[in-house]
């Protein structure tokens, strides 16, 4: 199923699934359907996830490690972990300014999941069964002030640094999929979720050895080498074999 969150008439934030041509509004993130139907063209979707925290792994792609010269010892033994706060979301089609205090925006195009059920002490066995569904992410990054941020606290955790969607796919296979990334229409990322260092099981695992992840949570997979700047005039999408594509005008 695509599930969906949007705005429609009165402007409050639902959920539903997308059905061709309609939306089966539904109580909540894959909730019971109301029995109210509408057009698809009549809703405005947002980012699909009401998280309490954005959860980001880092060079999780050994190209993408090697493109920023961070390969100068072993792989990473353990994925590299950084947060993104609810402020960062960014709906499908929004258009995001690039801040007039970075002289180096970035784009990173990834897979992103949405956890369904609380989750704690994950095992390879029931990981997947905790996530509500996949979608595309689109992670900004300042990337002159990465190099100076304790935490990438402005680099990446910025307001509007993460549009999410369009929608969450809840019948997908994450091992190895095409994840590509086009900037006015021409790639600049093309790799595939089998080349990732840790894989989406291993991922929620680790994850969750540490911290409990909540219904609605975001968790952002890495990117695939070909990390660029993107600039006003700009238009960015991120597209996941068998999610949609996610679009993002830079303004």
């Amino acid at each position: 199923m695509k599930l969906v969150r949007f705005t429609a008439g009165d402007g409050a934030a639902q959920w539903g699934v997308l059905n061709g041509t309609q939306v089966q509004v539904t109580r909540g993130m894959g909730g019971e359907p109301t029995g109210k139907t509408l057009d698809a063209t009549g809703v405005t979707l947002l980012a699909p996830a009401e998280p309490s925290k954005i959860v980001c792994v880092g060079r999780n792609y050994l190209d993408h490690i090697r493109e920023l010269g961070n390969d100068t010892g072993d792989l990473p033994a353990e994925p590299g972990i950084f947060l993104k706060g609810p402020n960062t979301l960014a709906e499908p089609g929004g258009a995001v300014q690039r801040p007039d205090w970075t002289q180096n925006f970035h784009f990173e195009g990834e897979l992103a999941l949405v956890i369904g059920q609380r989750a704690r002490n994950l095992t390879p066995d029931t990981a997947l069964a905790a996530v509500a569904g996949y979608t595309c992410a689109l992670d900004l990054t300042a990337r002159d002030l990465q190099k100076t941020d304790l935490q990438w606290f402005r680099a990446k955790a910025a307001d509007r640094f993460c549009p999410l969607g369009p929608w969450l796919e809840t019948d997908f296979d994450p091992r190895d999929v095409r994840v590509q990334t086009r900037v006015n229409g021409q790639t600049r990322q093309d790799g595939r979720t089998a080349q990732m260092i840790f894989p989406v099981v291993d991922i929620l695992v680790y994850l969750t050895r540490f911290v409990t992840l909540e219904p609605g949570d975001v968790v952002l997979t890495g990117t695939p080498e070909g990390v660029g700047p993107v600039g006003p005039g700009d238009t960015v999408e991120v597209e996941v074999s068998g999610l949609g594509v996610l679009v993002t005008p830079i303004i």
